[in-house]
């Protein structure tokens, strides 16, 4: 890895989420180019983005502070593998490595990621297009984890001496200075003190390029498009790649000279309805309906357990990370969840080829004969919902790798969830905390590939506008 002038800065580290769901809702696909990064770069609006520190220790590599041409690591060799170009698309992701840079010599933000992070040209290229590195006037405070040394080059970098010397900052406070903006030009000028954030391996979505995306329009209008979306698939993309997505593909295959946007959101991990806006206009209409509770979104969620019909109630814990933590009581500040079960009926369990072909994960459910199809009404729209309260229902859904594993465990362990009617009031505060972290180690990890849930029907203007999905991947022959 190269070395920086004394000034400068280097954080690397690997982290597997630093991310809050809602910044998804506000992403849009900034390119229609070929996917393939070429000489020219489109120009495009910036975008504010949340940032966020974790320090922890790598799993391969090294973690490195380089400054006056000595490098401090924590391991004698770095083993990440070659790079070129990000296509063609891997088929897998490997570990995460996000790295913290402050410019200590301005000039062009790629030209200096290259010599910083020791990367070609055409890498960090593609990092650029795909929307994968940001940048902030100041750096923002590291971690309580960070190094002794860390912390004294931060400070050094943010002194208010040095700070006040910089033209860009007056009439900013520390605070505005540090909100961070993604980078969408290859020849930006990034200045000396500029903070860097870089997502040299961006999450990356391989099943986009297997999709016939013409075939998986349901309607286009001159407002808007509806999708049925494929599982395996981000709608509007990720903080770390806005190419990869439902809503760069489909503006391509509907060969649009501009961006759809998003209105509305479904985890990758789920197939069904989704409607993206071809104007500015539509999508303020769409969001005030969705507001105003005009917009009835009927899901198919294939449960491992028979679910009862009529309405569940739960309450959701307001922090906003994976896994979703539901009580059956209500608890101060956490949010109402709702869902109805129109229907439930006993279906075959998908046979182990159709499973392999959507690439969905064998979680250990003890009984495969059958599994049960729900037809749910989503009266209230929390992230993970309908698959965190069936989960607390005791009937997970199939192929759920983050919560299906802690519903075998509490099936072994009844007590094991401190939110169970059981623990309900057995609970000091202090135990109480030492058992959520524990019921929250029992959560898998988020869903590569399909599950068994299908935003199946979505409606507006009390059903003047109503389009289905095709058929869930359960039902394949």
């Amino acid at each position: 890895m190269g070395t920086l002038n004394s000034s400068s800065l280097l954080f690397s580290h690997l982290i597997t989420s630093v991310w809050s769901s809602n910044w998804r809702q506000i992403v849009t696909p900034r390119s229609l180019s070929l996917t393939k990064v070429t000489a020219q770069f489109l120009t495009h609006s910036y975008r504010p983005a949340p940032c966020s520190w974790s320090f922890t220790k790598r799993l391969v590599g090294s973690t490195s502070i380089t400054q006056a041409n000595t490098t401090i690591s924590t391991s004698p060799s770095n083993v990440y593998p070659g790079y070129t170009s990000l296509l063609p698309c891997p088929s897998k992701n490997g570990p995460p490595r996000i790295e913290h840079l402050i410019v200590s010599e301005g000039g062009p933000v790629l030209d200096y990621i290259c010599k910083a992070l020791d990367l070609p040209t055409l890498f960090v290229a593609d990092l650029i297009h795909f929307g994968a590195v940001y940048y902030a006037l100041v750096s923002p405070e590291p971690p309580p984890s960070a190094t002794p040394e860390q912390v004294k080059l931060f400070k050094e970098a943010t002194a208010r001496s040095v700070l006040r010397k910089r033209a860009s900052l007056k009439g900013k406070t520390v605070r505005e200075a540090q909100k961070t903006f993604r980078i969408t030009h290859a020849n930006e000028f990034v200045e000396e003190g500029t903070y860097l954030r870089v997502y040299v391996h961006p999450k990356r979505f391989p099943r986009c390029y297997e999709i016939d995306w013409r075939s998986r329009v349901i309607a286009e209008t001159e407002s808007y498009v509806v999708l049925d979306k494929p599982a395996a698939t981000t709608v509007g993309g990720t903080p770390c790649n806005i190419e990869e997505c439902c809503a760069t593909f489909v503006s391509r295959a509907l060969g649009l000279d501009f961006p759809l946007r998003t209105t509305h959101q479904i985890d990758n991990c789920t197939e069904g309805c989704v409607v993206f806006s071809k104007t500015k206009e539509f999508c303020s209409i769409f969001h005030g309906k969705i507001r105003e509770k005009q917009v009835k979104k009927l899901y198919l969620a294939l449960a491992t357990a028979p679910v009862p019909v009529g309405v569940i109630s739960h309450y959701m814990r307001p922090v906003n990370r994976a896994p979703r933590i539901i009580s059956k009581d209500h608890i101060g500040g956490w949010h109402l969840c709702q869902l109805e079960v129109l229907e439930c009926k006993e279906v075959p369990w998908p046979r182990a080829a159709v499973e392999a072909q959507n690439g969905v994960e064998d979680c250990g459910w003890p009984s495969k004969d059958f599994a049960y199809e729900c037809k749910i009404n989503l009266l209230t729209g929390r992230t993970h919902q309908i698959r965190a309260q069936l989960a607390a229902c005791g009937a997970p859904i199939v192929g759920d790798t983050m919560y299906l594993p802690a519903s075998i465990k509490e099936i072994a362990f009844p007590n094991i969830n401190p939110f169970c009617e059981a623990n309900s009031e057995s609970m000091c505060d202090e135990s109480k905390g030492e058992a959520v972290e524990e019921w929250i180690a029992q959560h898998g990890k988020e869903p590569n590939a399909a599950i068994g849930l299908q935003a199946c029907e979505i409606s507006w203007d009390g059903g003047a506008c109503f389009y289905t999905a095709r058929a869930p991947w359960w039902r394949s022959l």
